[in-house]
This record gives C-alpha cells, structure tokens and sequence, in this order.
C-alpha cells in the first residue's frame, strides 16, 4: 500500500535525519583548529553541503523500490549512518564521566582539608581562649594581692622595710621578679589576642571556603550523575541501534524476491514504454516519407526525411519545475540497487520539487500520454519533435496529478500536472528523463545544466 503526504515527504523527513546524521560526521572529521575563522566556516559550510547532498543521495537510492521496502532502506541507511555517531558520542560521555568523577574526588579532597583545617583552628582558638582566660585569671590575683599589700609593690617599701644589706638584695629580686612575671603575663595575654584575632580570621575565611567547596562538591556530583546517565542512555541506545540494524537487515533480506518482482515489473514497463515509443517514431517517420512521396507524385518538390544524427546538444529545454534555480538531487546514471546489490540505470534527473507544485512542459511539444505507468506513477509523455532528424521526447513521472491529455499541444512553460509521489517513488520530485530516438540520455545539459 502506498503512503502518500501533502507535506513533507517521507524521503524528506528521512533525508533530514540523515543529513543530520552526516554533517555530525562530517564535522568531526574535520580539523581540530583553525587560525581563521572564515576558512573555518567555509570548511563547515562545505561539510554541511556534501553531507546534505550525501543525504539527498542515500534517499533517491530507494527510487524504484515500494513505499514499504524503500521505508526498510532507508530506516536501515539512517540506523547504520546513526551507530557510529552514537559510538563516538558514548566514549565522550565516558571521558566526561571520568573528568566529572576525578573533579569530584578532587574537589571532595579539598573539601576535606578546609573542613580539617577549620577544626584545627576551632581547637587552637578555643586553646588560645582558655589559656587567655587563665592569664587573666593570674593578672588580676596579683592585682588584688597587691592593693591588699600582700606584695611589695615599689623600691621604695624594699628600701625602707630592709634589715640588712642581705634582706635588700632578697627583697628588691623578689620584687623585679614579680613585675616580669606581671609584665609578661600582660605581653602574652596581647599576644594571644591578636593571634585569636588573626584565627578568627582565617576561621571566617575558612567556613566561606568551605561553604562555597560544598556547593561546587555538590554541583560535581550532579554533573556525575548527568555524566553518568548520558553514558548509559548511549550504551542503551548503541545496544538497541545493532539490534534494529540485525532485525531491519533480515527485513530487507525477506523482501529480497519482493524487490526482485518490482524490478522486473519496472524493468518490463520500461521496455513496453521503449516499444510504444519506438513504434510512434516508426510511425512518423513513414508519416514523413509518405508525405514526401506524396508531394513528389504530385510534382512537387519535397525535402528528403532527415536521418537521425544521433546526438542532441545545446539547452533545448526550460526549467519544468517551480524550483528557481532547479536543483538536481539524483543524477543520470549507473546506480548501486539498494537491496538486490547490482547495479543499475538510473535512467532521468531527479529535479528539486515540493508535493503539489506546479510542472511545466520544458518546450514546445504534443502529449503523446497521460496516465500510470507501473514504477513511474502518473507520468506525462510529450513529443517535442524532431532535432537534426532525431526524435525527442520527455517524460515527466510520479506525479501527483496531471492537467493534460493524450494528443493535446503544449507550448514551453506551460501547466501539465503537480509533483508528487506515484509509482515506486520515495518522496515528491520529479523524476525527468529525455528521449533521443527512444532511448533515454543524460538531461543535464539539454536543461542547461
């Protein structure tokens, strides 16, 4: 059963995924640095270009294939174009893992030691505060003991309250004594305040850091996770892609005698297209000898039918598409069967067309026919005449509908149908091929191409 759509066609859609697919590739084919950003871009450019029409080739390869074994070609083209880029894309998910793991135990590390070091300066500040405490403690007995008279406080009172020379000197040491001992209670218990003041300090800036190494442990240990599962989603997705590629292979092997059928059937209504169309030059060609012998019975003179060179040359045609300029997305020529693995002919242009776009006749000519045509869906034949004696014609194939009919006369440009999809066709273009003498040749140049 064919599928048709009036929107984006199923090539189209395929194309697009795959054209996707390949620029990836392409893209990570490329240089890894560039100098100059526009050779850069350039470069991409060309990249994106060749994949896409890499794309739009993979996609017409399906032309003369059923919708339904064209489907199983192109889904098996876009799953083996997908898998290494799936592969590629695990292993930077695997290095990501790794980096995200290694900054996470690096950052964990120092987190550890800002927490390590932050309770080293709680324990010396709590130290430094208890000792600081004891000092004062110690200052302010001496205080008391002192305006209790219980200590010598002066020079003076040693002096005056000695016995003898021996009582001095044990006096006035016991006294210096003590102010040393006072004075250096008091340097310590300063030194002890700024050096609390300074841990205090680097406490605060401590508990910032540490505060601030959590988030960021926190944050690394999401990118893990996210690292992670990427990972796994690839792995997942390269294990599923080698099994739809197994099962979409023995898919397209079990329609190997389908392909084979449709081929012959293709294969047949291009030769009974060959007959018809050599029967109808037959035919005008004895028109034309009849006609000259005609005229020359009746005495009048008449020019001889000119004999086929062989060869047509020079844009004869117009563009028969909306397309401005036409785009050719399958060219002339032997092509590679997709399924059966021989080559073939692929034996017209594919021009760029969107589904239901108008066609026109490519020059001046007469429709031969209008009507369905096995493998080349709605296909309108016009006789365009005759060329340095070869007879030329073309056909237009897989449209949509067509606006002519058999024996009508068209001038260049004019409407004869809409693109489309009909036949063993994959998506809305047109497929255009031209006949010298009813065999088929490369329409490129007589487009002007």
């Amino acid at each position: 059963m064919r599928l048709h759509r009036t929107g984006h066609s199923r090539r189209s859609l395929v194309a697009g995924a795959l054209a996707t697919v390949l620029v990836a590739l392409a893209a990570a084919a490329g240089p890894a640095f560039a100098d100059d950003f526009d050779d850069q871009r350039a470069a991409t450019e060309a990249r994106a270009a060749a994949a896409a029409a890499r794309a739009e080739e993979l996609a017409a390869s399906v032309e003369g294939l059923s919708a339904e074994l064209g489907q199983a070609v192109l889904d098996l083209q876009a799953t083996e174009a997908r898998l290494p880029i799936a592969q590629a894309e695990l292993a930077t998910a695997q290095a990501d893992l790794e980096r995200t793991q290694r900054e996470a135990a690096l950052v964990t590390a120092r987190l550890e030691d800002a927490r390590s070091q932050e309770s080293s300066i709680t324990t010396t500040i709590e130290a430094d505060g208890a000792r600081a405490e004891e000092i004062r403690a110690a200052v302010g007995q001496m205080a008391r003991r002192a305006y209790k008279g219980e200590t010598a406080a002066t020079s003076l009172s040693v002096v005056m309250d000695s016995t003898s020379t021996e009582d001095f000197v044990s006096q006035y040491g016991m006294v210096s004594t003590a102010l040393r001992t006072q004075t250096k209670a008091l340097d310590d218990l300063d030194q002890i305040s700024a050096t609390n003041k300074n841990s205090q300090a680097r406490l605060a800036a401590i508990k910032v850091k540490v505060t601030e190494l959590k988030a960021e442990a926190d944050q690394k240990v999401v990118e893990a996770d996210a690292a992670k599962a990427a990972a796994a989603a690839r792995q997942a997705e390269i294990e599923q892609l080698i099994a739809d590629q197994s099962a979409r292979k023995a898919a397209i092997e079990a329609m190997r005698a389908q392909a084979e059928s449709e081929q012959a059937q293709v294969d047949a209504e291009r030769n009974t297209i060959a007959s018809e169309l050599a029967d109808i030059i037959a035919k005008q060609r004895a028109a034309a000898e009849a006609a000259r012998a005609a005229a020359q019975a009746a005495g009048k003179s008449a020019p001889a039918v000119a004999a086929p060179s062989g060869s047509v040359s020079g844009a004869i045609f117009g563009n028969p598409t909306s397309i401005s300029p036409m785009h050719v997305t399958s060219e002339y020529g032997m092509r590679l069967h997709p399924t059966l693995g021989y080559v073939r002919l692929h034996a017209g242009i594919d021009l760029r067309t969107y589904c239901n776009t108008p066609e026109y006749a490519a020059a001046d000519g007469t429709v031969q026919w209008a009507q369905n045509r096995f493998g080349f869906g709605n296909q309108v034949m016009i006789d365009h005449g005759t060329i340095n004696g070869n007879s030329v014609m073309a056909s237009y194939n897989h449209m949509t509908r067509f606006v002519v009919s058999g024996g009508q006369g068209v001038t260049k440009g004019q409407l004869i149908g809409y693109s489309g999809n009909t036949g063993t066709s994959a998506a809305c273009h047109l497929h255009f091929e031209v006949y010298v003498n009813g065999s088929t040749v490369n329409p490129r140049p007589l487009l002007g191409l």
